[in-house]
């Protein structure tokens, strides 16, 4: 029970990595905040489910007077948030010459703004308590470039020296930050893709130039890298770092032989 006694606010909890994030803290003892953009009715659902007097939120990350409002109403329901995991995010490709502005924008407020907007409405409570841990899912596309896919690349890259630069700033403060560069992960997202019969030729090739040979990690090895940095007893020292959990994709050029 390493999280016994802490609540954790945990956005894109109703789903994917998020999902498994916010299961996995509550086994641990955690009483989890599962945000989702829009349909609360999901998030109380996995609320429900994971008990530990859990609760589920909605709030749109990329507007700050809902998610000032949004935290305001968790810190009322559990008097604290001792963690916060920046989960929310999208996914789509974002072609050169083919790329329209909304898509840009959205990209860019949900997966940067919108991080920024959760962690500047929940610093001032950490900080008027002296402790606390944020945990930002960045990707390995943060770190290693992936062609028609520059602005979800230029948003993790983003999350990357954002965590950096804050960790910097509040670890004195007793706040912890970190983030978590997933690779390939499976989730129900990309089920379609992992079981398509039609796309097997590219995921033979994604298995070869994997250096694990396993080309998509479990959502719960994310989960417990979260876990590891949350922990008091294996997080204490840890201030700034990027743990990329890739099965080695991000490692260099490989190919099976």
């Amino acid at each position: 029970m390493q999280l016994r006694n802490k609540v954790a606010l945990i956005t894109g909890g109703s789903q994917g990595i998020g999902e498994e994030i916010a299961r996995t803290f509550a086994a641990e003892g955690a009483t989890c905040a599962v945000v989702a953009s829009s349909n609360v009715r999901k998030a109380n659902k996995i609320a429900k489910e994971i008990k530990r007097k859990s609760k589920g939120y909605a709030a749109d990350v990329t507007k700050p007077a809902e998610v000032n409002k949004m935290v305001e109403k968790v810190v009322k329901d559990f008097k604290k948030i001792d963690i916060l995991v920046n989960a929310a995010g999208v996914f789509y490709p974002t072609p050169a010459g083919e790329t329209k502005s909304v898509d840009m924008n959205r990209m860019v407020d949900i997966n940067l703004k919108g991080n920024w907007n959760v962690t500047n409405a929940v610093v001032p409570h950490m900080k008027g308590r002296k402790q606390g841990n944020i945990i930002n899912l960045a990707s390995v596309a943060g770190v290693r470039a992936l062609p028609a896919y520059s602005v979800y690349c230029a948003t993790k890259a983003g999350i990357v020296m954002l965590t950096k630069a804050l960790a910097t700033e509040l670890s004195r403060d007793g706040i912890h930050v970190n983030s978590i560069s997933p690779g390939n992960t499976a989730t129900p997202m990309n089920e379609d893709i992992r079981t398509d019969p039609e796309l097997k030729p590219v995921l033979d090739f994604m298995e070869m130039v994997t250096p694990s040979g396993r080309t998509y990690s479990e959502a719960s090895d994310i989960a417990n890298t979260a876990l590891f940095l949350a922990s008091p007893k294996t997080g204490k020292a840890i201030y700034g770092a990027n743990f990329v959990v890739d099965e080695g994709f991000a490692a260099g050029l490989f190919i099976a032989g």
